[in-house]
Parts: structure tokens; sequence; C-alpha cells
């Protein structure tokens, strides 16, 4: 093979070196990747989207998910890592490199591979495009070997691997819709009998020799709609899996933390109750120590969730405004980074949803005890999750007192014994509690802002309004307020519509007038989210024959916001496929779950410099964050986290979270050494930074945090010496500085 690796080198050295002229300098970095790739991508596909017909559409779906997911985020991601041919600037000391360092392996060139799946995907469909997308796709990939970041076989195998993704891709697909479509989708297989020819027929019903007579087409037209909303949910719970087991991301502190929790099995535990350690044990016993085996029941939960709206809203309000609520729901941010990071608020969301839908049983003039009973057994696993679990029983208790048919359960035993079921779920949590001081109680009252003065501010206010504005998706946030005017108004004519903004509104409203005492965080309206979207999409529904086309935009507007930025909040690489140029760290919004192992692997260093003084060394730390993290990403603490940890809290007099209630290193650790960390705040990006990171320029930054960094008294007191290691700046796939560490020595512990 050293042959075919010459021949290789020489054609890059050729074009790389040899073309060389000012033209081509300025041509091919912009070829490459430039700001207005972007915009210009998203006006086209809106533009196929709504003057395509049923042509462009397929066009755009299949552009969608064989270009993007499948060709991008799957199986080109998957080769760089199986091959790992290192980038030629790497291997080649000459080479002139005229873009950024692409920090993912070399073969093959994503490229290359995107626009060739691309221009396969819009030739089946717009047969005489080859004439400017294949030169188009030649130009782009040629500009990776001149740019020199890319050999000509990376390309060579990217155009290939492109192709027959996109040309296979299109046959495949339409290859399942000729076997599920007559099954489960009769009336719009009818309508549109081939994936490839997209010839629309407008009459469905229309006899045709050889094809069977729908009866019920109103009953098979709904059943389509749900069919279509079971199928959706089964490829985001697969795809969602792939995503976690990718390592794409890693933990975040809050999800290494309660990991922890979960090799201590408990009864409650510092800040929140036990649920959502005895849920990671579960799935770290399945799946291991890792982050699918952490995060198993984020999508696990997110897709029985997605199946209880389905149904709910399937039969109480039809098939098609369901599967648009789980479309809707997809296109939220909020909503999303639920189905991936797995935190208390999805055990939270699920047990919510659950209570909802038993509770609207239950509010019937028929509803019987039972219901009741189920009710408050899910409200009580709320309260397993998070405190605020409990809450859910305020909006039963306004539904009943504003929708008069309701208020007879007020005089009934069914209500009271729904409570009394969910207060036993409050019996663990009690029992730990008054075992610890009642600790969890303190930490509330100064989590909520209760101990200090109240002091009116708009500050945290309008933080946390513009946060939930850009997180639930513009759009969609503007179409709640819409429907939820729509339903107060018709609260006596529409029970369902009322009951739905009953369930959600009044925790919103709740934690938007707190705001005004104390900071609100957007994830804590996070179990209001559901019933309030099924509220937009059944008031959406009932108004559809009057505002039909409105409507439509709408929802097409909010598709078009929501779908980019999920996608970035998914892999935020994509931003430089689109602009040329990685985002900053501090602009990425990825960095809290990346760079924690290469963290990990320089504190790693700095132990084993201080074990070579020939004494065992721990770590202590500033934060129980970055204590759990450390535990996690470092393998040797990682393996004996239960029984004998080497990564540990700062000590502390009074309890500040859970690790004061586990062994400390006072009394198990004398005499040995520590390397005590402190992490620093990230960098400030400066105003105008964006306007400099489009042009090219060096990004200006600032700092807030102190020029050195001053260990507590306490630990100072507990060790003979301690010494200044200075800072380390951590840097992820050489795109600058993810996090930054203090380090210190610390000496023969007391």
């Amino acid at each position: 093979m050293s042959w075919a690796l010459s021949i290789d080198t020489g054609l890059f050295r050729w074009i790389n070196q040899g073309w060389a002229n000012p033209f081509f300098d300025f041509l091919m970095p912009v070829a490459s990747g430039n700001p207005f790739f972007g915009p210009a991508l998203i006006v086209v596909l809106i533009l196929l989207w709504l003057r395509g017909g049923p042509r462009g559409r397929l066009c755009v779906v299949m552009f969608v998910l064989l270009a993007l997911i499948l060709n991008n985020m799957i199986v080109s991601d998957w080769l760089k890592k199986a091959i790992q041919r290192p980038r030629p600037f790497i291997d080649l000391p000459d080479v002139r490199l005229l873009v950024g360092r692409g920090s993912s392996y070399s073969m093959p060139s994503s490229h290359a591979s995107n626009w060739f799946a691309t221009a396969a995907v819009v030739w089946v469909y717009y047969r005489r495009s080859w004439v400017f997308m294949v030169p188009l796709a030649c130009l782009v990939s040629l500009s990776r070997i001149y740019n020199g970041v890319h050999y000509p076989s990376d390309v060579a195998a990217g155009a290939v691997l492109g192709a027959a993704v996109g040309f296979g891709g299109v046959w495949g697909l339409n290859a399942c819709w000729q076997i599920i479509g007559p099954r489960w989708f009769p009336i719009w297989w009818r309508q549109l009998p081939c994936l490839v020819r997209a010839e629309y027929r407008r009459d469905p019903m229309l006899w045709r020799p050889g094809v069977a007579v729908v009866r019920n087409p109103e009953v098979v037209e709904e059943r389509q709609w749900i069919n279509l909303g079971y199928a959706l949910i089964a490829v985001l719970f697969v795809g969602r899996l792939a995503y976690l087991r990718s390592g794409i991301i890693e933990l975040s502190k809050d999800e290494a933390y309660q990991w922890l929790w979960s090799k201590h099995l408990d009864l409650s535990y510092y800040s929140k109750p036990p649920l959502i350690a005895w849920l990671q044990f579960v799935g770290t016993s399945l799946f291991g120590d890792t982050e699918l085996g952490v995060r198993f029941f984020a999508p696990f939960l997110a897709a029985v969730v997605a199946l209880m709206v389905l149904r709910f809203m399937g039969r109480e309000v039809g098939g098609r405004p369901a599967f648009w609520t789980l479309i809707g729901l997809n296109v939220a941010p909020l909503a999303v980074l639920g189905t991936i990071l797995f935190t208390v608020d999805g055990p939270l969301v699920f047990s919510w949803v659950a209570a909802m839908i038993s509770g609207w049983r239950a509010v019937q003039r028929e509803g019987r005890t039972r219901d009741w009973v189920w009710t408050g057994f899910w409200i009580g696993v709320g309260f397993l999750s998070k405190y605020a679990g409990l809450l859910q029983w305020v909006p039963f208790v306004l539904f009943m007192l504003l929708w008069p048919r309701a208020r007879m359960h007020l005089r009934k035993p069914g209500f009271y014994i729904g409570v009394l079921v969910s207060l036993v779920f409050t019996i663990p949590v009690i029992v730990w509690n008054a075992n610890h001081d009642w600790i969890t109680l303190t930490h509330l009252q100064s989590r909520a802002g209760v101990t200090e003065p109240w002091r009116p501010t708009l500050r945290f206010f309008t933080e946390f309004f513009f946060a939930e504005v850009a997180l639930l998706n513009p759009v969609l946030f503007c179409g709640i307020a819409w429907a939820a005017v729509i339903a107060w108004q018709r609260r006596k004519s529409n029970p369902l519509l009322f009951y739905l903004l009953m369930m959600g509104m009044p925790l919103f409203l709740g934690f938007l007038l707190y705001s005004f005492r104390a900071r609100v965080y957007p994830n804590w309206i996070a179990p209001a989210i559901v019933p309030l979207f099924c509220m937009l999409f059944a008031c959406a529904h009932s108004r559809w024959q009057a505002s039909a086309r409105l409507l439509r935009r709408s929802l097409i507007l909010a598709l078009a916001i929501g779908l980019p930025v999920v996608a970035v909040l998914h892999k935020s690489e994509l931003v430089s496929k689109l602009v040329g140029k990685h985002l900053p760290p501090e602009a990425d919004p990825l960095r809290r779950v990346r760079a924690w192992t290469e963290t990990a692997s320089a504190v790693a260093e700095a132990r084993r410099n201080l074990e070579s003084e020939g004494k065992p060394v721990f770590v202590v730390c500033a934060h129980y964050g970055i204590a759990a993290q450390f535990s996690f990403y470092t393998p040797e603490a990682k393996a004996v986290v239960r029984k004998d940890p080497i990564v540990y809290y700062q000590s502390s007099a009074l309890p500040e979270n859970q690790f004061y209630f586990w062994p400390g290193y006072k009394g198990r650790r004398s005499g040995q050494n520590a390397i005590y960390v402190v992490e620093l705040d990230p960098y400030k990006l400066s105003s105008g930074w964006f306007w400099q990171w489009i042009r090219g320029k060096p990004v200006s930054r600032r700092t807030t945090s102190p020029d050195n960094v001053t260990p507590p008294q306490r630990l100072l007191d507990e060790f003979e010496s301690v010494e200044d290691l200075g800072m380390r700046e951590i840097e992820w796939r050489n795109r600058g500085v993810y996090r930054r560490i203090w380090l210190f020595a610390c000496r023969n512990l007391k």
C-alpha cells in the first residue's frame, strides 16, 4: 500500500502547492465554507417547500434525512472514527493551510460526501440540476485538498460515499414505502404511490385497477396520523440512543453528581428526592458506567411521554393534532434537551403527564375513586423525582373550582384519597431528613431566596421571560399565549382546552411572578411544557378551518427556527460546516458537556507528578460538580468510587452538598498528599465578537477571574503545606480553551 500512499501524497502536494495562486487562495476558502452558505441554504429549502409542490417537498425531506442526518451525522462520522486517518497538516510539515484545522479525522471528507449526497438527491427530483450541482460539489471537494485539510483519496471516498447514500437512500426509502405504505398509510400511499417519481394524485378515493378500496376514509385518515406518530417516536428513540452511544457529548455536572448518588443508594439526598439515583442505578446496571448508562432513561421516558401524548390527543382531539403536538415538542429546544440530558425534570415531566391523563378521567362526571388513586400515585412518583411534583394538586383544585361540573369531586372522597396516596410517597424523604437535621428544608429555603429580604427587581423577570421565549421556540411561545386566551374564553364550552391550560399555565405564571423576587431557572417550568403544547395544537385544530393559512405559515416558521437550533444543540460542529469556522468555545452551546476527559487528564497528570514524591495522592475539588466529573472521567477513580474514592469535595463545617454525608478524606487519608482543583469562570466574549468571528478576525475576550486564587483557610489548616501550581487552560480538539482550572499541590494531610 506504500505506493498508493505515495501517489496520494504526491497528488495532494501537487494541488495544495503546485496550483497555488492568489485567485485560488481567495476562492477555495470561500468554497469550503462561508457565513452566507447557511442562510442561503435555509432560503432555498424554504422556497422548495413553499413553491416546489410535492416534488420540492420530497426533495427537502430526502435532503434532511439522507444528506444532513444519515450521511453527515451518522455514516461519515462513524467511518472517520473507524478509519482514524490523521489530517495532512498533522502528517506533513510543508502543508499550505488556508482554513481552520479540522478536529475530526481525515477519511472520508464530510464536505465531499455531503455535497455529493445532496447532488444525488437533487438529481433524483430535478434531472437537469447536475449541470450546476456536480461542478459545485467538485469545486467544494477540490477546495478541501487545496486548503490543506484533506488528501485526494479522502475526497474521492467522500464523493463515492455521498453519492451512494443519496441514490441508495432515495430508492431504499421508496422500496420501504411500497411495503408499509399500503398497510399503514393507505390513503397517503394512493396519493403518492412512488417517492422517486413524486406523482401526486389529489383524489386518493378514485378507483384504480389492482388497488384495494379504502373503507371509512375518515377513520383511516385519523389512524394514519397516529401510525406516523408511532413511526416518529420509534425513529427518535433509536436515534437518541445512537447519539448518546456516539460520545458526541459528555456528562453535565448534575448528571455526574447524581451518578455518584446511584453509587450510594438512599431514601433521599441533600438537595433532591431519590428517584433520579434509583433510575441511574438501573441504567448503569444495564449499560455500565457510561454516558449511555447514565442517560438511558432520558430518551426512554421521552418516548413513553410521547406515546402517552399521542394516544391522549388522538383520543380526545384527533390524530392530526396529536402528531403535530409531537413535532412541536421536538422543535422546542427546552423540551428537546430533556430527551438527551437526564436530570430530575425528565421523570417529573413523565409523572406530570401521566397524572394529567388519569386526572382528566377523574374530573369527569363519571370519574371514579380509582382514577383519583392513579392520579395521586403519579403525583407521588413526581414528588420522588422533584419536590415540585406535589404542586400539581394546585391545577386540579383550580380547575374544579372554575369548572362547575367538576366541583362535585370536592365533595367526594375520591379526590382526598388521591391526595393521601400522593403523600405516602413523601415518607422516604421525611425519614431521611428526620435523620439528617431536616437539611433539605434549609437548602430549599436558600435556593428559593426566602432567607433574604424581598427587593422587587425586573432583572430576574426579564432574564426568565426572554429565556423561555427563546427556549420554547418564539413562534410556539406566541402560539401558547394566543391559545391560552382562547382556552380561557371557552372555559365553559371547551373543558379540555381549559383543563390543559390549568395543567400548565399556573406553574408558568407562578414562577414568572416569583422571578420578581429571585432568579428562576428556565427548566423549572418543564412540567408545564407538555400540557401547554397540547393546548396549543388542540386549539389550532379547532381553528384550522377559519385560519388555515396563518396557522400553516406559523408552523412552517416554527420549524424553520426550531430545527436548525435543535440540530446545533445536538452537534454544534454543524455551524463550522456551514460557515467554515468553529464557534468560539464561549459561544459553543455544548461547552458545559465537553472537554471533561481532557480536564480530568490534566488533573491526573498533576497527580502523577506529585505521586513521584513517594506518597499516595488524592484529589480535592472546590465544587461538587467537578468532583463528580473527575470521579467519572478518571478511570482509576471510577473503579473505586463506591468503596475507596480518590476524589473528594473540600471539607466543610456545615452541609453544603451530598458529599458532607459520605466519608471524607479526613481520618482516612492522613499523611497523604492531594491535588486541590478550582474551576475558574470561562473567558467572556467582548461586545462585537460576532462580527469579528464572521470576518475571520481574532475574537476579543475579557476575564472576570482574579489573577490568582487563594485556597480556603480550612484547607490550608488541613495540610502542612500548599503549593500553587498555577492555572491550566484546557483545549478541546484544537478549538480553543473550553475550561480553566487552578491547581494546588497539598502535602501531608494532618
